[in-house]
């Protein structure tokens, strides 16, 4: 056996994907929490409709940090929530005279850099998709022809 068969990739690539959802999790669950709060800081930041921008942003962060961390339709959900943490970033952290405010645009951003990895090489073999993939191809090894 060749040492490529005791990688950690599937391993590291599940625990990516676990601590990029967390921090949506808990801000989605923080959300749930205080609708009226969020909904006033959306207001505040300019935002238009902050009813339908707080059921979007709960609906990306619970609903996306979940399905990221199972791994189901995991480019799709990387992106959405890539594009999700871009405006986030510009809408809500382009204050750079305040320090605070840059260090969380470039989190932002870091956060939807690392969402792109997982949109451009996909959740891994300990995820949902890894499961349908593997499913596919013993499938097709064992059909006849």
């Amino acid at each position: 056996m060749s040492a490529s068969n005791y990688s950690a990739t599937p391993l590291l690539a599940a625990a990516g994907r676990v601590l990029l959802a967390a921090i949506f999790l808990i801000s989605g669950f923080g959300k749930l929490a205080d609708p009226g709060g969020t909904q006033a800081y959306i207001a505040a930041a300019g935002l238009p409709v902050p009813v339908l921008a707080y059921l979007l942003a709960v609906a990306i962060e619970v609903g996306g940090g979940v399905l990221l961390v199972i791994g189901y339709q995991t480019r799709i959900v990387a992106l959405v929530i890539a594009g999700f943490s871009i405006v986030a970033a510009l809408g809500f952290h382009h204050n750079f005279a305040d320090m605070n405010q840059t260090i969380h645009f470039l989190k932002n951003i870091a956060m939807a850099g690392g969402l792109l990895q997982v949109a451009a090489f996909g959740a891994g073999s300990c995820s949902l998709d890894g499961r349908r993939v593997r499913g596919g191809t013993q499938r097709l090894a064992t059909q006849s022809p």
